[in-house]
């Protein structure tokens, strides 16, 4: 049975670490690849935030004073130690 990429970016079988290698060495290529070739607007900007969003959600809530909160964009940029995909395509 073969997995889809959001199945195996949901699924808790996954261990985090290599979540985070498929992303780096499966997702991100494709991403580089074929922004080679977009002509990128506004709204293909929002939607690779989006997804890179949803993946980097793997990290899980935090506990703060008993209370549970999602984790912000900036917390999330400092455990994955990447540039963001925006970033990344237009530095390319």
């Amino acid at each position: 049975m073969c997995l889809c990429p959001r199945q195996i970016f949901r699924s808790r079988a996954v261990s985090n670490v290599v979540k985070i290698k498929i992303d780096k060495t499966k997702v991100k290529p494709v991403v580089e690849c074929g922004s080679e070739t977009w002509a990128i607007a506004e709204m293909d900007m929002k939607r690779l935030v989006a997804g890179k969003r949803n993946i980097l959600r793997i990290h899980g809530p935090v506990v703060q004073k008993g209370i549970w909160r999602i984790r912000t964009n900036h917390e999330l940029r400092k455990l994955y130690k990447d540039l963001r995909i925006v970033a990344y395509i237009n530095k390319k």
